[in-house]
């Protein structure tokens, strides 16, 4: 069979992988939090039909002779641009302006994700839209006060004890108080405030950095989670290292460039169609070789 039959083949494949990407790209073009991605080819092995050789006995060295067998997909790059940024005003909503991942809890999994649409749960607990916990630290350490101690779930207090204390001017009675009002900071602390005007910091959202983000694979409800190649994650919180900053009330929109993916689906229908041309030629020419022998 003739080579360049397969050779279009081939090329149909990664053209059609191509628009697939693209596809996805486009529509996700208004997801929140959504990191496009590119297509990059690679040609297959070629058929050596002479190899090279050296000069030597009055000859000059000859190149080698080869013959290519094709294209196939050598990656599907991640876009990790930051998005542009959506005022929203809801307090649970967060964007981050640098690097850095929100970590999320689904199920026994950890995930990460820079779509920052969160909500309160029946449980007072922060989640994701798909009901993912989100993570952050709940202690810290009273001479630094530098957060400790593992990643917890964030929970937001309905009331706090206040203690007796017989020996304050005037004492001090045991009591409890209701919340009356929250907010995040662009350190990520949630502070409560209570009935009896007392503020606490009650949590402080995480966030993971990677040695090779790219290396993140995809999970589902624009989330990642960590392969060999990306390295483990590097927890902190905003602000801290390399890890950018929070913007409460506002969340990271799509980094799709509609434009760019137009001009990809140009490009990929065109190579879809020349390779097209190629099989259809390598058909003429069987057919011609056949009616030879008629």
């Amino acid at each position: 069979m003739l080579r360049s039959l397969f050779a279009g083949i081939s090329g149909l494949r990664v053209n059609q992988t191509m628009l697939d990407v693209t596809g996805n790209n486009i529509a996700n073009a208004n997801t929140i939090g959504f990191k496009s991605s590119s297509t990059v080819f690679q040609d297959t092995l070629s058929q050596m039909l002479t190899a090279g050789s050296a000069a030597g006995g009055g000859l000059g060295g000859t190149n080698p002779i080869q013959v290519g067998l094709g294209v196939q997909v050598a990656a599907t790059n991640t876009n990790l641009n930051q998005g542009a940024n959506q005022t929203t005003g809801r307090p649970t909503d967060l964007m981050i302006n640098g690097d850095g991942m929100f970590v999320v809890m689904r199920g026994n999994e950890t995930t990460y994700t820079r779509a920052g649409a969160f909500s309160w749960d029946n449980s007072g607990t922060l989640v994701s839209p798909g009901g993912g916990r989100v993570q952050g630290y709940t202690a810290w350490d009273p001479v630094t006060g530098l957060h400790t101690g593992a990643l917890a779930d964030i929970e937001l207090p309905e009331s706090y004890d206040r203690a007796a204390d017989p020996t304050a001017t005037p004492p001090v009675t045991a009591a409890t108080f209701e919340l009356s009002s929250y907010e995040i900071g662009r350190d990520g602390k949630l502070t409560a405030t209570f009935e009896d005007g007392t503020k606490q910091v009650v949590a402080q959202v995480a966030l993971a950095n990677f040695n090779n983000p790219m290396g993140l694979a995809r999970a589902g409800e624009t989330s990642f989670t960590t392969t060999a190649n990306s390295g483990g994650a590097e927890l902190g919180v905003a602000g801290e290292g390399s890890r950018g900053v929070l913007s409460p009330g506002s969340v990271e929109m799509s980094n799709v460039d509609l434009a760019a993916e137009f001009t990809n689906l140009i490009l990929a229908q065109r190579g879809f169609q020349a390779s097209s041309r190629v099989i259809t030629t390598s058909d003429q020419v069987l057919e011609d070789l056949v009616n030879i022998k008629r």
